[in-house]
């Protein structure tokens, strides 16, 4: 068997992560790891060195229709100029019916210049079916694409290929178990108008100690948990990826609000802010129908020690509002 080459642009990353890890800077670090795995490779340090292997499953073409096995075999639209207002990315991982259900309330009133992108990860026969036909019967108000996998890759990877499709200026992700009654779009993008503004949504956290996380009133907060949140396209290339380790939605989301605020140790954080009064119904999200409670709750914990790992001493990112009672 011939030895996979690797990428010039992987190893460069590989090396300039080394010399981060030398000066401990770990956010570099971080940023660059998740970098090496969107592109298809595992890291593994060895000390001051490392080794590289290939991490991902490979793209399927299943027909006309391709099921890639990694975000960054995805075509991206990230060079192009963004053009009309948003788009919308669903990663479609629960019931088969959500994504049908969120795309018509979208439909009722989004504004011109809307799209949307639904990311089917590793989708079972019913997710494909119910897919299937959302594809052949998509609103004529905004255009909708659905991206397949060739296998789960988990929520880090699956954001990574909806934001890799997006043409707005604005990205909005958008849980599947919330239904738009109304135009849900331009108070967020209103709301980045502030350059102060990194990421705007609805439901909106605060915490003392970056450990415990408690619901918040609108205005300031902290992070948002992932059921809605909107940030500018402009933010990726520099911000991201999303780092594909994150199996679960709740701490990639919070991890994310977090690398968007973070300015360095310093210099003042930017700002999330929660609004109110969004015409959207929040149902009880459940994410990764099939998977079994103690798989998910140790996915969960995993990535809650990332989440640790990256941020835990920066306190200067909270409120330390967690445990005040007129925030819950």
């Amino acid at each position: 068997m011939s030895r996979r080459r690797i990428p010039d642009a992987v190893l460069s990353a590989a090396h300039a992560r080394a010399r981060a890890r030398e000066t401990d800077d770990w956010a570099e670090a971080d940023r660059l790891r998740a970098e090496i795995e969107a592109a298809g490779w595992r890291i593994v340090d060895r000390g001051t060195d490392f080794a590289l292997t290939p991490g991902v499953p490979p793209d399927v073409t299943d027909g006309s229709r391709i099921r890639y096995g990694s975000s960054l075999s995805v075509p991206s639209r990230l060079g192009d100029p963004a053009v009309g207002l948003a788009t919308v990315v669903m990663i479609a991982t629960g019931p088969p019916d959500d994504p049908a259900r969120a795309l018509e309330g979208l439909g009722a009133g989004s504004p011109d210049g809307t799209s949307v992108v639904i990311v089917a990860d590793g989708p079972s026969p019913e997710q494909t079916a119910a897919l299937d036909a959302l594809e052949t019967q998509a609103s004529s108000r905004f255009p909708v694409e659905v991206v397949w996998t060739s296998e789960r890759l988990g929520y880090g990877a699956a954001t990574n290929i909806g934001v890799r499709r997006a043409a707005g200026p604005v990205i909005v992700l958008l849980d599947t178990s919330l239904e738009p009654s109304g135009d849900v779009l331009t108070p967020l993008v209103n709301a980045l108008d502030d350059i102060t503004v990194a990421v705007a949504g609805g439901w909106g956290i605060v915490s003392a100690d970056l450990r415990r996380f408690s619901g918040a009133s609108a205005g300031d907060v902290d992070a948002f948990e992932g059921s809605l949140q909107a940030f500018r396209r402009s933010d990726y290339p520099e911000r991201g990826p999303f780092d594909e380790r994150f199996r679960s939605r709740r701490n990639l989301a919070i991890w994310w609000s977090l690398v968007l605020r973070d300015e360095g140790q310093g210099t003042p954080p930017r700002r999330a802010v929660s609004l109110a009064g969004l015409p959207i119904d929040r149902r009880d999200s459940r994410e990764e129908a099939g998977l079994g409670d103690a798989e998910r709750d140790r996915q969960a914990k995993r990535d809650f020690y990332r989440l640790i790992d990256r941020f835990g001493p920066r306190l200067d990112l909270v409120s330390g509002a967690a445990t005040d009672p007129r925030r819950g």
